[in-house]
């Protein structure tokens, strides 16, 4: 790394990176950036976390090294996300501020997700700080994997997204089903685009949360030697747990449990009503418990609880619950869908499932739960893959990229 880099700014618009990170629902994006944040910092490098106040605006240490700035642009309270880029002016005025125009005291803009990015260009520009791009989802692999009765990604997004891989100095994929989309229906400049692969938490999703199996099983009402199925991520169509629900009853009985851990993204409620729907029509209604929110720690005890993870999303840039799952040593059954093919190693870590036919799921799902030798083998394959990704290493990652454009802009 080079000491020009000292002092980063992580710009997140879209949701707090703090707040919600704790929350199976929050996503990956959120847990990424702090996680991320912290391993930078451990590094000797000053970061500045920069988020839209919800609330009232502040700043306050999260971490050695990692501050979170709330700053004011727009109403202070959750704005709907197609409502944000309305505010984009606002909150990049204030991320300007905050880098003490006119002379930045960042070395580094790093900006996550779109409507992020639309904010941090300008700074970027004004200021003549490089920046960074990471989208985390494509609104281009969102709408060529469509869930039915999904809501396709606006044109806007679409021009944005092409308009900041094609501005910024670096862009940061999490895998090559991602760079492969950003060249091909993005028109990124390949030469700017970087794959640095998330990390996990190895110490807090650990197969030692087994210990913890019994507290789990009571809470969900489920007995000792049945078998528990977790899916975990926002209830939305995208994220396919429809599938999910109609596997479980493709299978025959008694049935595992299938545990749906998260809360509805706004506007997503009548795809949560349709899925309690779907579950009594099959005759599983019993068998499905939606558990709601989970901080990390009770996302960590599931997994390590659960026989087999299920990630059945449409699409995915690089999948961090799958992660999650291998490392708490519980083999993960999965979309052969865009990045998932890259966080499960097929026949290792998990299984990958061709096709969304509920038969074949099914099937994938019986033959890990149904064979004990080869649910071990699978248990021990996933942890060993896990312990691959590291937020250190995706740190030093990182710090390369940033050294590697701020290099490029040095005079020579």
């Amino acid at each position: 790394m080079s000491d020009a880099v000292r002092s980063i700014a992580m710009v997140s618009m879209h949701t707090s990176p703090i707040a919600p990170a704790g929350a199976a629902d929050a996503g990956g994006m959120n847990v990424a950036i702090v996680e991320t944040a912290r391993a930078i910092a451990a590094r000797g490098v000053e970061v500045d976390l920069v988020t839209r106040a919800e609330g009232d605006p502040g700043s306050r240490l999260v971490a050695p090294g990692v501050t979170l700035h709330a700053l004011p642009a727009g109403p202070r309270r959750v704005v709907p996300k197609d409502d944000l880029p309305r505010y984009a002016d606002e909150f990049g005025e204030a991320i300007a501020q905050l880098a003490g125009r006119p002379r930045a005291r960042y070395d580094v803009i790093h900006a996550h997700y779109w409507m992020s990015g639309l904010a941090a260009l300008p700074v970027s520009l004004e200021l003549g700080v490089p920046l960074v791009q990471s989208f985390h989802t494509l609104g281009a692999m969102k709408n060529a994997a469509l869930a039915p009765g999904d809501r396709p990604e606006q044109q806007r997004r679409l021009m944005v997204e092409m308009y900041l891989a094609n501005q910024a100095d670096a862009v940061v994929a999490g895998s090559s089903a991602e760079v492969t989309a950003l060249i091909d229906a993005v028109r990124a400049p390949a030469d700017r685009i970087w794959v640095v692969p998330p990390g996990v938490d190895g110490e807090r999703f650990s197969p030692a949360r087994r210990a913890h199996a019994a507290s789990v099983r009571e809470r969900l009402g489920v007995g000792p030697h049945r078998a528990l199925l977790v899916v975990a991520g926002r209830l939305q169509p995208l994220k396919g747990q429809d599938l999910a629900v109609r596997a479980l009853a493709a299978l025959p009985a008694p049935r595992p449990a299938l545990v749906l851990v998260g809360e509805a993204t706004p506007g997503a409620g009548p795809y949560v009503a349709g899925l309690r729907e779907l579950a009594g029509e099959l005759g599983v209604g019993d068998d499905v418990h939606f558990v709601g929110r989970a901080d990390r720690d009770g996302l960590a005890d599931l997994f390590a609880t659960a026989a087999a993870t299920l990630v059945p999303s449409h699409s995915e840039t690089f999948g961090l619950v799958a992660l999650e799952s291998a490392a708490s040593g519980t083999p993960v059954i999965a979309s052969r869908a865009t990045g998932l093919a890259e966080s499960v190693d097929d026949g290792v870590s998990g299984v990958l499932v061709d096709g969304r036919d509920p038969a074949a799921w099914a099937a994938a799902i019986g033959g890990v739960i149904g064979d004990p030798a080869r649910a071990i083998r699978l248990s021990r394959g996933a942890r060993e893959h896990a312990e691959r990704f590291t937020w250190a290493t995706a740190a030093a990652s990182l710090l390369g990229v940033y050294a590697a454009i701020v290099a490029a802009r040095a005079p020579r």
